[in-house]
């Protein structure tokens, strides 16, 4: 099953146990080299209760290396990063590794996201995909988080630290303006670095950004510098 180190994943990973048991269960997991370390701290423990060993593949390159090679800057829409440093890996080691005539795939999104399994059935195949945590008893994001707790394991701390996926150290560029705001008041320091980051892009490839606002019904790049200025002025009196 596709392992990525999120409570949707483990909880994912616990329905498959509990239906097939673990002597044909494999964990794959994509490093993206840019997760945060705590990730790797959830997935040691989580699979360690589960009795599997994780199978890490890898690209090798960061975001923002895929970023720069593809002279492209990901954001909400296209996500070059998913594609190169999660998807092709795994693929290449379901190519290698498993045959779709008798294999399933189990992906961990859950029954609020349910308008995405046709796109992700497609994208998979020809292998079948099973979404265990689109099945009843449906439970939100707490509750497996309850349920991690119930099991001895602690959380991932990006969740404590109030953000909804755990992926990219919080740093994500599928995320909104309201993430990002978040991400620089509970870790400045890995909002700038990004910044950093996306300012070097835009110098090498003109007016880009990840964020994008709408004015007057017309879209414009909202650089993450120019989203920290704003949060840094005083609020207008009433």
């Amino acid at each position: 099953m596709q392992y990525s180190g999120g409570i949707g994943s483990w909880a994912t990973a616990m329905r498959v146990k509990a239906e097939h048991g673990t002597d044909n269960l494999v964990l794959l997991i994509a490093d993206t080299k840019a997760e945060d370390p705590d990730l790797w701290r959830f997935v040691a423990d989580s699979s360690a209760l589960l009795g599997v060993d994780p199978v890490v593949v890898a690209d090798g390159r960061s975001p923002w290396q895929v970023f720069a090679d593809q002279r492209f800057v990901g954001n909400s829409r296209i996500a070059p990063c998913s594609v190169h440093l999660k998807q092709k890996p795994c693929r290449a080691w379901l190519d290698a590794n498993a045959d779709p005539a008798n294999t399933i795939l189990y992906v961990g999104i859950d029954w609020s996201e349910q308008r995405r399994v046709l796109a992700i059935e497609k994208g998979w195949a020809p292998w079948i995909v099973r979404f265990p945590m689109c099945d009843e008893p449906h439970l939100n994001k707490q509750q497996m988080l309850d349920w991690a707790c119930a099991e001895g394991l602690r959380p991932p701390r990006l969740y404590e630290q109030g953000f909804s996926h755990n992926n990219c150290h919080g740093v994500c560029v599928r995320a909104g303006q309201r993430q990002w705001r978040h991400l620089l008041q509970v870790a400045p320091d890995r909002y700038l670095a990004a910044e950093a980051e996306e300012e070097k892009l835009r110098a090498q490839l003109g007016t880009v950004a990840i964020l994008k606002e709408r004015r007057q019904g017309v879209s414009y790049p909202l650089p993450l510098r120019e989203l920290r200025r704003r949060a840094a002025l005083p609020s207008q009196p009433a």
